[in-house]
C-alpha cells in the first residue's frame, strides 16, 4: 500500500486496483488514478473531517463512490447534488452522483464494488470504518476515541472508556493491515490511552497516529511511552503533510 497523508485526519491509501480517501479537509491531495476504483471515507460533518471538495473530483474514466456518515447527508443534498444538476452534469453520466454516495449509521455492514464496510459507533460524532479490500484490511477511527478530558470528571471519563473499549471489542483480534487513530495532545497524559488499547486489543501492522493538529512532537512522546514499548516498531513517523509512506 502506497500511503499519503494529507493532513490532521485526512489520508490518501492505494493499492494495486484502487484508491481510498479518508476525512479529507484541506492540503494538498494526490491525484485520484483514472484506472482505478477510488472510495472517499467521511467519518462525520465536522469542518476538519469534511469538506465539499471531495465531491470535485468527478471528471475521470472510473467513478468515485462515496461513503459518508449519515450526518453529513442534509448537507449534500441541500448544496452538493443540486449544484449538480444545474451544472448538466448529473443527467450525463452512467451512475449518477446520487447512486454512487452511501450514508451509512453505526453498526452497518455494507459491500460496494468489491469493497467490504463495517461501521462503528464513534464516542464523539459519526462512524469509524473498517474496511475489507482484496486481501487487505483498513480501520479509520474518524472521532472514535477515548476522549477522556480531565475537567469533565472521573465518572465521565470511565464511562467514556466503557464505550470506546466496548466498540473496539467489536473488532476481531487482528492485527490490521493499516490503522489510522487519533492521539489528541489536547487530552493531557491520556491522549495515548486510545491508541494504546487498540493496538493491545485489535493490532496493526503499521499504524497512523493522527488528529494530533499539527504537533509533529506527539511522535518523540509516543516513542518514551512505556505503554508503546511492545508495537512502537509500528508506529509510523509522520513528519510532514504530504509525506508518503509504503507499507507492505
Amino acid at each position: 500500500m502506497r500511503i499519503t497523508y494529507i493532513g490532521h485526519s485526512g489520508f490518501f491509501v492505494e493499492t494495486e486496483s484502487a484508491a481510498f480517501l479518508f476525512d479529507y479537509y484541506q492540503g494538498g491531495i494526490p491525484a485520484l488514478p483514472e484506472k482505478k476504483k477510488c472510495f472517499v471515507f467521511v467519518s462525520h460533518k465536522h469542518p476538519d473531517h469534511y469538506q465539499r471538495a471531495i465531491f470535485e473530483w468527478e471528471e475521470r474514466g472510473m467513478p468515485v463512490f462515496y461513503i459518508l456518515s449519515k450526518d453529513v447527508r442534509r448537507d449534500v443534498e441541500k448544496f452538493v447534488l443540486p449544484a449538480e444538476k444545474q451544472n448538466g452534469r448529473t443527467a450525463a453520466k452512467e451512475l449518477r452522483l446520487e447512486d454512487r454516495i452511501s450514508y451509512v449509521k453505526p453498526g452497518q455492514e455494507l459491500e460496494i464494488a468489491d469493497c467490504k464496510i463495517r461501521t462503528l459507533r464513534s464516542t464523539d460524532e459519526g462512524v469509524a470504518y473498517v474496511i475489507w479490500y482484496q486481501g487487505q484490511t483498513m480501520y479509520h477511527a474518524g472521532d472514535l476515541n477515548a476522549w477522556c478530558w480531565e475537567e469533565e470528571g472521573e465518572r465521565y471519563c470511565a464511562q467514556m472508556r466503557r464505550d470506546y473499549e466496548g466498540e473496539i471489542r467489536k473488532m476481531k483480534k487482528g492485527p490490521v493491515d493499516v490503522a489510522f487513530v487519533p492521539v489528541d495532545p489536547r487530552l493531557g497524559e491520556q491522549y495515548v490511552s486510545g491508541l494504546d488499547f487498540f493496538m493491545r486489543e485489535v493490532g496493526a501492522k503499521a499504524v497512523f497516529p493522527m488528529h494530533f493538529w499539527g504537533d509533529y512532537g506527539i511522535f518523540e512522546r509516543l516513542q518514551r511511552e512505556n505503554c508503546t514499548k511492545e508495537y512502537r516498531d509500528r508506529i509510523m513517523e509522520i513528519q510532514r503533510e504530504g509525506q508518503v509512506f509504503e507499507v507492505s
